[in-house]
């Protein structure tokens, strides 16, 4: 049976000492019920109503992973291709053949960041709205048509002008997938199932520069020669799987044709066992629920540790060709385009690895701690040394640690919000935060700087030591507000309010404990 037999039990105690209200012998229609509106699976302490037997859900989880994980996964490849091959394209002549000079190249990628931090947010909202089992389809086939218009330009005005459009389509990605996936996972198995997505960007550094490298051995593609074909052949590939997902992806676990009417209310009382008052999964979109998801203090504080991260990550996404040719100056293009996989091929492992660790360990901060330093001695090997080996393992110790915070930052802000929609706002906030570092990145490695770039390699130790220490100061402050949480005196501060006032309390509700 999915939902065990069992008495909540007057014996069984809030946080605070209260002891729960005695409740009903639960049974498989417990399920069902817990599922539907106006139904809470926790009491008024917080504590689930409902215990779930460990081997349905397991049945469940692997069955939500084959279906949901696969296609967004390959969608988010093809977004962080599409945003990065400007990166493989600078290699094969795209700043030469559009007459870019000085910081013309650094202000193209400046472009993108502006309309994907200004749309962040509403495109989060607009997912929630729409629903992502269409959202996410459609912002993917167009940005997949800004990649194949990108292979037209013939000046910066018109690149420019196409990277700002791609922006504004790939504002709702990465925050909306991470959303769509805490419509369907617990808060301890959210971070690893972020993982097993968001592990496409340092893979797409990886195959991306494979499939530079391939298609530039192609003579044309119609008229299109050299990095032209870059950007028109990997858009294509993305606006075909845009296509098929429009197909494949379910909105939500009640539409799932796929999942049986018990799995169904097994998947939606499960996540709702984990929010404190809540009477619904999917609520309607609510103005307080929205500022409370943006003005969570842990939203904020993860958010900014998001946007120090994001320097480093979208710094190599958009410079590591440019890095590694200044450590092999005499290899040929296609050499140097290889050189870039195996960093990222590394950084891919440990994008998964640590949110594995926090799944089974049900801990997200605590990697953040361990991640920074890794960072730190990468950028300390640039700083220290001007040997091209030497160099060329710091960038695998820097991919090591950088890539994981995608999935660790979103499940972290996810984790300490209640309602749906204070989640949407909480990661497209903590994803907003994350991209104005990535338009910081476009400015962190400039012309003359280089080869050595001391002011790009400074720029990031300081963020990853900013990133140690404010990780440092977020836990222990989550650890002394639980403390002063449980003083608090639950039925004092609820006495008198109406359902949805204690709904919209949301991470304010005495009962909510922070989850580091």
């Amino acid at each position: 049976m999915a939902i065990r037999d069992y008495n909540v039990e007057s014996a069984q105690h809030s946080p605070n000492g209260f002891a729960a209200e005695k409740g009903a012998l639960y049974h498989n229609e417990a399920a069902h019920e817990t599922a539907e509106r106006g139904h809470v699976a926790t009491d008024k302490y917080g504590v689930s109503l409902v215990h779930f037997d460990p081997a349905a859900e397991a049945r469940l989880r692997w069955k939500i992973d084959l279906y949901i994980v696969p296609t967004v996964a390959l969608l988010y490849l093809f977004c962080f291709i599409d945003r990065a091959n400007i990166g493989n394209a600078k290699l094969a002549g795209f700043e030469k053949d559009l007459g870019l000079k000085g910081y013309d190249y650094n202000k193209v990628l400046s472009v993108f960041y502006i309309s994907y931090i200004i749309f962040e947010i509403p495109s989060n909202m607009a997912c929630k709205w729409i629903g992502p089992g269409w959202f996410i389809p459609a912002t993917s086939l167009g940005f997949g048509i800004c990649s194949i218009c990108t292979a037209f330009v013939h000046n910066i005005h018109a690149a420019s002008g196409v990277r700002f459009l791609l922006g504004v389509f790939e504002a709702g990605m990465l925050p909306g997938i991470a959303y769509y996936l805490s419509r369907w996972y617990r808060r301890s198995e959210l971070a690893f199932r972020l993982s097993l997505y968001i592990v496409m960007a340092p893979l797409a550094g990886a195959f991306g520069g494979l499939l530079a490298s391939a298609i530039l051995k192609i003579p044309h593609f119609g008229s299109l020669h050299t990095w032209r074909m870059i950007f028109a052949i990997e858009g294509i590939i993305t606006c075909i799987l845009s296509v098929i997902a429009f197909v494949t992806l379910t909105d939500r676990p009640a539409t799932a044709k796929w999942l049986s009417q018990e799995e169904k209310d097994l998947a939606i009382a499960r996540v709702k066992s984990e929010r404190v008052a809540a009477t619904e999964v999917l609520d309607k979109l609510d103005s307080p629920k929205i500022l409370r998801g943006i003005f969570s203090p842990v939203t904020l504080a993860t958010a900014f540790i998001f946007l120090l991260d994001n320097i480093t990550v979208q710094g190599l996404a958009f410079f590591a060709p440019t890095i590694v040719k200044t450590i092999y100056p005499k290899a040929t293009v296609i050499s140097q385009q290889l050189h870039t996989v195996p960093p990222y091929v590394v950084g891919a492992f440990f994008t998964v690895l640590f949110p594995f660790l926090s799944w089974r360990f049900d801990r997200r901060n605590i990697f953040f701690i361990i991640s920074a330093p890794l960072m730190m001695a990468g950028y300390i090997m640039f700083l220290a040394s001007t040997n091209a080996q030497v160099r060329y393992g710091a960038t695998f110790v820097i991919a090591s640690g950088a890539f994981s915070f995608g999935a660790l930052c979103n499940a972290q802000v996810a984790a300490n919000v209640v309602s749906d929609t204070a989640r949407s706002t909480a990661i497209g906030t903590n994803v907003m935060f994350g991209n104005i570092g990535g338009l910081i990145s476009t400015w962190s490695f400039l012309p003359y700087d280089g080869p050595n770039y001391h002011i790009g390699n400074g720029l990031n130790l300081g963020t990853s030591t900013g990133i140690l220490v404010l990780s440092i100061l977020l836990l222990l402050w989550m650890a002394a507000n639980n403390k002063q949480r449980e003083k608090r005196d639950i039925d004092a501060e609820l006495s008198g309010l109406s359902q949805k006032q204690i709904q919209d309390l949301d991470w304010r509700h005495p009962a909510f404990r922070w989850k580091p």
